[in-house]
């Protein structure tokens, strides 16, 4: 395994030339019509910017953060947001781009910002002025992108954003229950980016802006490109099988990654690096991984042919995809679909805290466009108040999307950056009453922690630096956050700093002093973490610690709150009909929310968003945390839509509406003596004449104390790919933005 650092970016995003047209300077609101052109003096747009969502200027939404990078960089650029996606026209509104459209459907994907994990339409949109839905398209990206092609067919069209990323191989398709191609081929669009795209962005502009074509820029990292020829120089490892029951196949171990280069092969390259011997008759002795050029080596996944066929394959494309994410060791990855090739190239380089503080020291406006004449904007609402920390998460969580789309290697921010972006806060957004209310990121309490070594964290191929127990190579000092949680809160101005991103609790008690931080200073009555479970077989699929993490932590919130003098409270979030979870697992985590006094007002059943190693679980019924074989066991995995409804309804054991079908699923899993009256029976023997009237109660602490209910605005984490918490209506908390 190799022992280097994780390499160095080309140039810094900062270091470019910049292009002839800075002399125009930052524009107040990259501008949305032609008339806002005008008045810049603008001709034409270099890149045009089309979106799934409102354009707010707001460094917690993708096309402003983009869009003022690349304005930094001297170019001229343009939004349309949320066009009318039925003709070309609403795309042809800021002409064609002198170098290109640069597609994204926005914050969320598009199809978890619209539908429910029930596949249930959802009627609201938050990142809609007013809140409206049906202001994108299903799988908008693909959508804008052929209007683009055909307003302007010569045009070069770039796909961004998490939709883009999570879908940049073949994927499973949850809400037509089926692999779909990469979204590359069905859009046909020139090339994808995908991840926190910033460097590949800026790269890509600037060589288009010396006359590169695109179809020839195929060494950024980060993008995804159609290949039609075979790379000269290049080692292909072929990871397009697995063995079968029967006759075992000798074939290459995709995670050892070079038995299926043969003998002749490298005999013939006279490799003195290669560590192997051969006998006189050509035989393989001693054989050893030879020193790849890692740079020049790419891993053949099976093609979007065999795993759209073979669930199992498409499994193991999911674990070998999953095994090439750090940056300092991935190789490139090439899948058939048809008759070309999807190349990927290996993931982006992390940007440093300098290149992080320039990215969020553009001249943000802070608002949404004028355009939108002051209509709310609920997304918007949300995060007008908070501030990003940082990127990146090494959890691992398998349901969750952040690790393929910004990577686990966490990029910081200074706290310099952090606390001028608090005072701009002050002075700047409308509406400040002296509250922040998150200083955050995908988790709360990642920021500064990293591996103890570099080359360490370059050779690592673990999926998680937390589980099954926190890594001894993990630096868990919280000691830079506490320090810029007391400086940020004694800013003049600054009543109170709220933490309202997830926390990682796990992570937290090996620094009770963070803890007591946190309890004392910056908790608004409650704090919300997610054990997400409590039984061994659905937090093994997940990689989610065990409940003794989340006691400990419990008891260090309990004793800190009373040290304080404060009533505060531990909101914990649940997910029924995980992989790997059977009905028994959820009857045991009724009981102990029962037990526990918790009444879950909200919960989230599980939702199969592309690329993640859950729905891999899910589509296969294997574990791709595992090697994968036809042989391997299956996993537990709730399906059927009133296997689905019942999970939740163990969730929410306290709700009348949900009793029938209790009482039905407790007889059949021999527990009929949980049905009944008193402090030991999970639901009433007698069902109420009318349960119109009923309302979820307000939860309660682990010792019966009424908790306040939660806001809907303040229940919601940042920055995450997880879709929307389902509450028992059916309806959903926002999430923070993601890009």
């Amino acid at each position: 395994m190799s022992s280097v650092a994780i390499p160095r970016a080309r140039t810094a995003l900062f270091d470019y030339p910049k292009y002839w047209a800075e002399c125009f300077g930052n524009a107040p609101f990259l501008p949305m019509n032609r008339q806002e052109m005008e008045a810049l003096g603008w001709d034409s747009c270099d890149i045009v910017i089309v979106s799934g969502d409102a354009y707010v200027d707001q460094p917690s939404f993708g096309m402003a953060i983009i869009g003022r990078l690349l304005e930094a960089q001297g170019f001229r650029v343009g939004i349309i947001a949320q066009p009318d996606w039925q003709s070309k026209h609403a795309f042809e509104v800021l002409g064609k781009p002198n170098l290109f459209f640069g597609i994204t459907a926005g914050n969320m994907d598009s199809m978890i910002n619209r539908y429910t994990a029930e596949r249930k339409a959802r009627s609201d949109d938050a990142y809609t002025p007013g809140g409206e839905g049906g202001s994108r398209p299903d799988r908008c990206s693909l959508v804008y992108t052929q209007r683009c092609k055909e307003a302007y067919p010569d045009a070069t069209v770039i796909l961004g954003g998490i939709e883009a990323s999570l879908r940049r191989i073949a994927h499973y398709d949850y809400w037509q229950s089926k692999v779909r191609r990469s979204i590359l081929i069905d859009a046909t669009a020139d090339m994808l980016l995908y991840g926190n795209a910033e460097r590949a962005i800026v790269e890509l502009a600037h060589r288009l802006s010396h006359g590169e074509r695109i179809a020839d820029i195929t060494d950024v990292r980060g993008t995804v490109f159609i290949r039609r020829d075979d790379p000269q120089a290049w080692t292909e490892i072929d990871s397009t099988r697995i063995d079968r029951p029967g006759k075992v196949d000798s074939v290459v171990n995709p995670y050892i990654n070079i038995r299926n280069i043969d003998a002749d092969e490298l005999r013939r390259r006279n490799d003195p690096m290669c560590g192997v011997e051969f006998a006189p008759d050509g035989r393989l002795l001693h054989p050893r991984r030879p020193r790849l050029n890692r740079e020049q080596t790419v891993i053949r996944l099976p093609s979007f042919e065999k795993v759209r066929n073979d669930a199992v394959l498409y499994a193991h494309a999911s674990r070998v995809l999953h095994m090439e994410t750090n940056p300092g060791n991935a190789r490139a990855l090439v899948q058939k679909h048809a008759e070309v090739d999807v190349w990927l190239n290996p993931p982006p380089i992390p940007l440093t805290t300098e290149e992080m503080d320039y990215v969020f020291g553009m001249p943000f406006a802070r608002v949404p466009h004028p355009a939108y004449e002051g209509r709310r904007i609920p997304a918007y609402e949300m995060i007008r108040f908070s501030v990003n920390i940082m990127r990146g998460c090494f959890g691992g969580c398998t349901f969750c999307s952040i690790t393929e789309h910004e990577g686990r290697i966490i990029q910081n921010r200074s706290e310099a950056s952090i606390l001028r972006e608090i005072g701009e806060i002050r002075d700047k957004v409308p509406g400040f009453t002296g509250v922040i209310s998150d200083l955050g990121g995908p988790t709360a309490n990642m920021y500064r922690i990293a591996c103890k070594s570099r080359e360490i964290e370059a050779a690592c191929r673990k999926p998680s630096c937390v589980y099954p127990g926190i890594c001894p190579n993990l630096n868990t000092d919280h000691s830079a956050l506490t320090k810029l949680y007391r400086h940020a809160r004694s800013l003049p101005g600054i009543k109170k700093v709220l933490i309202a991103s997830g926390l990682r609790y796990d992570l937290a008690i090996k620094d009770p002093e963070y803890v007591r931080e946190l309890v004392t200073h910056h908790v608004g009555g409650y704090l919300k973490i997610a054990p997400e479970h409590t039984e061994d077989g659905p937090l093994s699929k997940m990689m989610k610690p065990g409940m003794g993490s989340y006691d400990e932590f419990r008891k260090l919130f309990e004793r800190f709150s009373k040290a304080a003098g404060k009533e505060q409270y531990l909101i914990p979030y649940f997910i029924s009909a995980h992989p790997g979870t059977t009905d028994e697992d959820m009857l045991s985590l009724a009981l102990w929310l029962k037990q526990n006094n918790f009444r879950a007002d909200q919960v989230q059943a599980f939702y199969p968003s592309p690329m993640a190693t859950a729905t891999a679980m899910y589509h296969s019924g294997k574990n791709p945390l595992r090697r994968v074989s036809y042989k391997s066991a299956e996993v537990n995995t709730a399906r059927d839509p009133e296997q689905r409804k019942l999970h939740k309804a163990f969730l929410r054991y306290h709700d009348p509406h949900n009793w029938p079908l209790l009482r039905d699923a407790l007889k059949r899993l021999g527990r009929a003596d949980l049905i009944g009256d008193g402090p030991d029976k999970l639901i009433p023997q007698d069902q109420p004449d009318d349960t119109r009237g009923y309302q979820a109660p307000r939860r309660k602490n682990s010792t019966g104390t009424r908790q306040r209910r939660t806001r809907r605005g303040q229940i919601l984490t940042q920055h995450t790919g997880l879709p929307p918490r389902d509450d028992g209506a059916g309806r959903s908390g926002r999430r923070k933005p993601q890009r």
